[in-house]
């Protein structure tokens, strides 16, 4: 079936049938025409011979009409019969009495329903007989009739002959043209098909179509010539995609700013990894290393010298590292995943990743510029934490993230309790989202003391959080999930409204106190914060005197222009900015000139163990000559013990707070403590 419609649809045997069907057309139109013609020449001839025959006898017949002669009459018909067409002749008197008379039938023939519609049976002709000397006196008629079945024989047999002459050339002239359409097309064309059936898809141009001979400056040369530059072009063209692909494929496998491979390409080679140490039956250790506080380090020294601090880590990584029992690779932005192979417990892992922090930390200089940066590292061993690669890159990461809110530069392994710890953190994300619409937060204020005059001279407001199930829920712990989220914006314009509204009331209490309210990095980010807090003052028409904002060094080192002008402009409406944590930040002594700040902060880590630990002992004395050199107060915050207010009062402190002063109260709580503790005050006075 195939092949019979192939065949059937083949361009050669559609061109043979289209041929000789027109050349069987204008064949039997052109003898048509042939044999019309022929049978009016044939009619013709008849009529002629007709006359030729009476002009022949037409003397004799007026002759034996003129003399009345019977015999000489009969002589002429009988004379005429000699002619085999003649079927009847008669020569009459005017009054129609014959004289001479013949007759014979027609002749009896198959072809006459053929003939005689066209030339009639018979044909008849009449004479009227006079002499020469009186044309115009009739002395008879001679009448003959013609039987036209001699010259119709005659006449069928030539348009038999032209028909079949005529439908014989026709078809010798069809296939005659067939066979040169064949040569000069089908022919060549077929070649040029079997030509393009040896094309290769994948490599057009390396075989192309051949010109068949002959066709070089025709339209098939032309044709094949077009069809070979597309095929070339073609060629070209998957060439340069087969290289783009992989270009791409490299791009997608390898990072190309430190060369190290991708996450996707080491999540291949992390598997690999694991079956060899499953068929080793050792231990694996995935390290994640995250840099801290990179994106501050973008931000201060810009994204180049970022890339160059990227590409430093990976080379000493590699140097330090090597590549006999490690795999390496860049996860992301600032993370990189080290495995060490090989290994037969923890213990060897913790060495690597010593190494691998103090790697890190050496000081960097790029274009004179020191850099000195940590990282830290979240581990997950290989059985013990997990099988799967994902689920075993998936505990190294998370480690790593939580090990970041617990500080920086330091190891931290896998645990089993880690998700039970994340779902409780995403709960809590959960509960957060409505504990302001459910009235859970309420303020508490600690005390600021004056270490000269021994007066309360501010507060500061601190948000506390009663959790309808799990009880009093420290900032410390749904602050940083604010931040994430930025539900801290909504929270923290809720708690400097809520300090606004105490400060005025205490106000009208005759107790004028300066509110210290904590400014996140997330608020400080938003554009209408400048107009946010000087709405809050005028709606509760408190002096900005009466308030400070507390930054961290982060949060406006974060986008540094940025908040300088915004801090500048809420300085500048008589707000007062301070410094919060000090210390704990990095290169903050960079810009703290270009900050409109009027207190440094001393973050209690310094304070807790001051006289104890010599290095805590040095920052904090630093910090507070530091704020004498600026001109700037200095705030201790979490003193707890005499011998610790008494050491910063002697060293020139101005002011103070903790639990040795009072913990954190809530109003009328603070109120009663202030009023006790300025009567206290007068009677020691006294």
């Amino acid at each position: 079936m195939r092949k019979a419609f192939v065949v059937e649809n083949h361009l050669s045997y559609r061109v043979l049938r289209w041929v000789l069907g027109v050349a069987l057309v204008t064949g039997v139109v052109v003898s048509a025409i042939q044999v019309t013609l022929d049978a009016g020449g044939v009619s013709r001839s008849l009529d002629e011979q007709a006359q030729q025959t009476i002009a022949l006898v037409r003397d004799a017949a007026t002759q034996s009409v003129f003399s009345i002669d019977d015999e000489l009459a009969q002589q002429v018909v009988d004379g005429l019969f000699a002619q085999e067409a003649i079927r009847m002749a008669r020569i009459t008197h005017p009054d129609g009495e014959p004289l001479g008379k013949g007759t014979r039938p027609l002749q009896m023939s198959a072809f006459r329903p053929i003939t005689d519609p066209i030339f009639a049976p018979e044909r008849h002709y009449r004479e009227a007989l006079s002499r020469h000397g009186s044309p115009g006196t009739v002395y008879g008629h001679l009448d003959i009739h013609y039987d036209t079945a001699h010259a119709a024989r005659t006449w069928l047999e030539r348009a038999s002959v032209t028909f079949a002459s005529g439908i014989a050339i026709a078809i010798v002239l069809g296939l005659a043209l067939f066979v040169v359409f064949y040569l000069l097309l089908t022919r060549p064309l077929m070649r040029i098909v079997q030509s393009v059936t040896l094309v290769d898809p994948a490599q057009p141009e390396d075989r192309l179509i051949v010109l068949p001979g002959g066709h070089r400056s025709d339209e098939l040369g032309l044709w094949v010539n077009a069809t070979n530059n597309l095929l070339i072009a073609i060629g070209e063209t998957q060439k340069r995609h087969r290289e783009a692909e992989d270009r791409v494929n490299r791009l997608a496998r390898y990072d190309q700013l430190t060369g190290l491979p991708s996450r996707e390409t080491f999540m291949e080679l992390l598997q690999a990894d694991l079956d060899e140490a499953q068929q080793q039956r050792h231990v694996l250790a995935l390290v994640v290393c995250g840099i801290d506080d990179f994106k501050s380090i973008n931000e201060q020294c810009g994204f180049r010298t970022g890339d160059l601090l990227l590409q430093t880590v990976a080379d000493r990584l590699t140097q330090r590292l090597g590549a006999s029992r490690f795999t390496l690779a860049r996860l992301g932005s600032d993370q990189f995943g080290i495995v060490e192979k090989g290994l037969h417990d923890g213990y060897q892992a913790a060495k690597t990743a010593d190494q691998i922090l103090a790697s890190i930390s050496e000081t960097m200089v790029f274009e004179g510029q020191a850099i000195s940066m940590t990282a830290t590292l979240g581990i997950a061993m290989f059985p013990a934490d997990a099988r799967e690669p994902d689920r075993l890159l998936q505990s190294a990461e998370q480690t790593m993230a939580l090990a970041k809110q617990h500080g920086h530069n330091h190891f931290q392994f896998y645990v089993a309790s880690i998700d039970k710890e994340i779902r409780e953190r995403k709960q809590l994300e959960k509960d957060l989202s409505q504990a302001l619409a459910g009235h859970q937060f309420h303020l508490v204020y600690q005390p600021q003391i004056n270490l000269e005059t021994r007066r309360i001279i501010g507060a500061e407001a601190l948000i506390r959080w009663e959790h309808p199930e799990k009880g009093l829920v420290p900032p410390d712990h749904f602050i940083p999930i604010a931040e994430v989220n930025g539900s801290i914006v909504e929270i923290g314009q809720w708690v400097l409204d809520q300090a606004c509204w105490q400060a005025a009331r205490w106000a009208e209490e005759s107790m004028p106190l300066r509110i210290a309210v904590n400014l996140s990095a997330v608020q400080l980010r938003q554009p209408s914060i400048v107009d946010d807090v000087l709405n809050t003052l005028k709606r509760h028409n408190i002096p900005a005197g009466r308030l400070e904002l507390e930054v961290t060094e982060t949060s406006f080192m974060t986008n540094l222009e940025d908040a300088v002008a915004k801090l500048h402009r809420l300085h500048k409406a008589g707000i007062s900015i301070a410094v919060d944590d000090f210390g704990t930040g990095y290169s903050s002594l960079t810009y703290l000139k270009r900050m409109p700040v009027q207190h440094l902060k001393i973050d209690k880590q310094f304070i807790r163990d001051l006289l104890v630990n010599e290095e805590d002992t040095r920052i904090a004395n630093t910090i507070i000559d530091l704020g004498k050199s600026l001109n700037l107060s200095v705030v201790a915050e979490g003193v707890e013990t005499a011998e610790q207010e008494y050491y910063l009062t002697q060293r020139g402190c101005k002011l103070a707070q903790g639990y040795f002063f009072s913990k954190p109260l809530l109003p009328r709580d603070f109120e009663t403590f202030v009023a006790g503790f300025h009567q206290k005050l007068m009677e020691n006075n006294v």
